[in-house]
Order: structure tokens, then C-alpha cells, then sequence
């Protein structure tokens, strides 16, 4: 069993309008996933500098971020970044560059998780609808130019306001989309803006929404987690079928 989580950490800015880097770093610890992918990382103007270094990130957590950044300041792909447990192996990375009315971007990394191979995309879609589906469509595009296919999770701040349409739509035609439940405003969360999607060969038993007094506290958003193992195909495909009523 792998565990993600997703968590917006609005530049580690929380409710109370304090920036605290070593409070996120806290909750991330407490929700204890092995694969995290944060959005909002960087601060969005001046020299964009991370507000989590990464030797505090090293020194509190049992995480190593992946680094996608251009800047010597920045961490993170426009705010996106991905944590794994010390011990994962990172096999590649890169960023994928999103259409975009405001500056919008993803991040990929392939990982190896105890010899298992999983791909994991962390993203953070714009506030434009129209947008969010071509930015949807240019995430599944480059995923499918790859040339190796690997089981597969895709999640961060859709920033979707429906439940079923919109990009979403796009993300449900070959893959799962979990909605762990309403993670916005941290205060008092009604949105589900923070998804998990997965392909079809990754079973989701659990998801939820952490939902600790430090969460609450940290950010507006709350972190979402999931937990998920490999079917393969065979598998996989039964479930579809008994799913859809077949």
C-alpha cells in the first residue's frame, strides 16, 4: 500500500495571515504520506523564492523535495512541488508547461517505490474554466506522449467548482477521479477543489481530508490524502466492468 496527499500551502501563509514554514512542515508530517504533492510553494512575484528551504524541509521531515525550478531561489514548477520519503528513488523528472490566461504549470516525476515503478503528476489549474480543460487536456496529452506508460497519480488544487464536468471530464474518461471531500476554506471546508486521479490499474481503498486543528491553521486549504495499490490490468479491467454494471 502507497500513500499520496495533495495539500495547497498558499506560500505558507495560514488563517491567521502568519507565514509559518515550519507549521506546514508539521502537518505534512502529521498526515505521514509517502508521495506529497504541494502547490504554491514559491511566492508568486518578486524573485519567487520558496518559503520551504529545503534544508528545513530535510532537517524536520522525513522528506527530500524533488527540485524543478530554474531559479536558484525557487523550489518548485509555478508553486508546484513533490516530497517523497527519504529512501524513494526519484528515476526522472520534468515539468510540463500548461496553456495558460495566468502562468500555470505541472510537474512529473517518475519514482521507485521498493522496486514498484509509479509516475506521479502534481498540478494546480487556473480559476478560468475554459482554461482549466485545455490545461487538463495538456497534462493528459504530454502523459500519453511518453514513451513509457506507468501506473499513474495526478493531483493538486483543480481549482474545479463543479463535482462532475468541466476538467474533470477530461481527467474521467481513462482514469479515476477521487474526491477525498471538501478541503477549502480550511476554516470551514465545502469545496472539493483538491483531487486525486488515478489511472485505472491503481485501486483507491481510502481517501479522506486532514482535518487537524494545526491544518486548520496552516493554510486555507486542508491536505487530502489517499491510499492505493497496484491491480494491474487484468484486475483492473474487471473492476471497470463490475463498476459499470456489466
Amino acid at each position: 500500500m502507497i500513500s499520496v496527499a495533495s495539500y495547497n500551502i498558499r506560500k505558507s501563509v495560514g488563517t491567521d495571515w502568519k507565514r509559518r514554514p515550519e507549521r506546514i512542515l508539521s502537518v505534512i508530517s502529521e498526515v505521514g504520506a509517502d508521495i506529497v504533492a504541494l502547490q504554491e510553494v514559491d511566492r508568486r512575484f518578486g524573485s519567487r523564492a520558496t518559503s520551504l528551504e529545503t534544508d528545513l524541509i530535510e532537517a524536520e521531515t522525513d522528506y527530500t523535495p524533488v527540485r524543478f525550478s530554474l531559479r536558484d531561489q525557487s523550489l518548485g514548477w509555478h508553486g508546484n512541488v513533490i516530497l517523497v520519503r527519504k529512501g524513494i528513488e526519484v528515476i526522472d523528472s520534468r515539468r510540463l508547461v500548461l496553456p495558460a490566461f495566468e502562468p500555470r504549470g505541472a510537474v512529473l516525476a517518475d519514482l521507485s517505490i521498493s522496486g514498484f515503478r509509479l509516475r506521479v503528476i502534481g498540478m494546480h489549474l487556473g480559476l478560468i474554466g475554459l482554461w482549466r480543460k485545455r490545461q487538463a487536456q495538456a497534462v493528459l496529452d504530454q502523459l500519453e506522449a511518453l514513451e513509457e506508460t506507468l501506473p499513474t497519480v495526478m493531483m493538486g488544487d483543480l481549482n474545479e467548482w463543479t463535482t462532475e464536468g468541466g476538467c474533470l471530464a477530461h481527467f474521467s474518461r481513462d482514469h479515476h477521479v477521487v474526491a477525498p471531500g471538501p478541503s477549502f476554506h480550511a476554516t470551514r471546508p465545502f469545496l472539493t477543489f483538491d483531487r486525486i486521479i488515478t489511472s485505472i490499474d491503481l485501486a483507491v481503498p481510502e481517501a479522506g481530508v486532514h482535518t487537524s486543528p494545526l491544518a486548520r491553521q496552516a493554510s486555507d486549504h486542508l491536505p487530502v490524502w489517499a491510499r492505493l495499490h497496484h491491480e494491474g490490468p487484468a484486475a483492473a479491467r474487471l473492476r471497470e466492468e463490475i463498476a459499470r454494471g456489466h
